[in-house]
């Protein structure tokens, strides 16, 4: 039976979606007149392919209840797994050396941020409804060790490396609150570290990131580049920031300021007191929904939640741990905030579905 939506949720959720629209206008200011003669380009871009977009998913998953995506998860994977694969046709789309992307007329997407609502929806369907599967070795480990070896080859192709890191935790978390043996999630893990770090060492591009991460003043007008333009940023915001509007360097210095760097960019305008606030609205966000699976009953549901929280978590870990210098530079947006319409229509129809669980927990 329906009740009233949790209102954290809607308001950590609404709080994210302006605060990303208006840092963004900041962010982009200088880029937008430079490029395009219009100061507003990409605030008018996001809002028109990913806000508009991500207010319908929104809402339409607010409204459809939750249970009858069970049924057909398993034909959502698919489908997002054939769009995975047209990023190598002819209607794929290349940027920066990367194959993400499919171009259909004015339409651009990124068909691997689907998977991070369709994935959890198949493995929360398919561990909920399989018994005693989640603790079988053929049953449970082995058919999910295939998807994901499945999925990670495709996104490593394109390549997406932080993706797939992303949604193997998430699946692992998934996996371990429906019960799986330790030795099971151990396994997956070991595997996908080992698969990872012979990626890093057979390729270059990764290899160098390494690199520049461990030695980032080695080649400070190269490799090191990103990450110390970065860390200018955060450290002259200071404790209350320099102002909305009013960081320098996004105008020249710091690449991809309206992207994975763009914490770097809220640093510097609002300072170590705007940058703690926004990591905590992002720490109750996933902290609510991590109690609101807790308390549900109906399994699904609550690995739904589970595998949810685990996304935005570990995706907003990696991006503000990646600007400020923790791990490697990932190229990872920040959920809710960075630009790009996929990353946020995808995010907001997340929460349309978290919203609709909370109403009938």
């Amino acid at each position: 039976m329906a009740h009233k939506p949790d209102y954290l949720i809607l308001f950590c959720f609404a709080f994210l979606v302006i605060f990303g629209l208006v840092t963004l206008a900041s962010a982009s200011s200088h880029l937008g007149q430079t490029k395009f003669n219009d100061s507003l380009y990409y605030l008018k871009h996001q809002m028109l392919y990913g806000l508009s977009v991500g207010l319908i998913g929104f809402f339409a998953a607010y409204k459809i209840h939750y249970r009858r995506y069970e049924k057909i998860a398993v034909f959502l994977l698919i489908l997002s797994i054939a769009a995975l694969v047209l990023v190598f046709t002819p209607l794929g789309f290349k940027a920066g050396g990367a194959e993400r992307w499919v171009q259909i007329g004015p339409i651009t997407f990124q068909p691997a941020e689907l998977l991070k609502i369709t994935f959890v929806l198949y493995l929360a369907a398919w561990l909920a409804r399989q018994g005693e599967r989640h603790q079988s070795f053929y049953k449970g480990f082995v058919p999910l060790f295939i998807v994901l070896a499945i999925i990670a080859g495709i996104l490593f192709k394109q390549p997406a490396t932080t993706t797939v890191v992303i949604i193997v935790a998430s699946a692992l978390i998934i996996y371990f609150v429906s019960g799986a043996k330790l030795r099971y999630i151990a396994a997956v893990g070991s595997a996908g570290i080992a698969v990872v770090a012979l990626l890093v060492y057979l390729t270059p591009y990764r290899l160098e990131r390494v690199s520049n991460f461990l030695q980032p003043d080695a080649n400070p007008l190269a490799g090191g580049y990103h990450i110390n333009q970065a860390l200018i940023a955060i450290g002259s915001g200071g404790l209350t920031g320099v102002g909305f509007g009013q960081s320098t360097t996004k105008i020249q210095y710091l690449p991809e300021p309206i992207g994975d760097s763009i914490f770097a960019v809220i640093a510097e305008e609002f300072g170590f007191i705007g940058s703690l606030a926004l990591i905590a609205i992002f720490a109750a966000l996933v902290l609510k929904i991590l109690f609101l699976a807790r308390k549900i009953k109906d399994k699904f549901g609550k690995l739904l939640l589970v595998g949810f929280a685990s996304i935005i978590g570990i995706q907003v870990f990696i991006n503000i741990a990646a600007i400020s210098g923790i791990i490697p530079l990932t190229g990872v947006p920040l959920p809710l905030i960075s630009y790009g319409g996929t990353t946020l229509a995808v995010f907001m129809t997340m929460g349309g579905m978290i919203v609709n669980i909370s109403k009938y927990s």
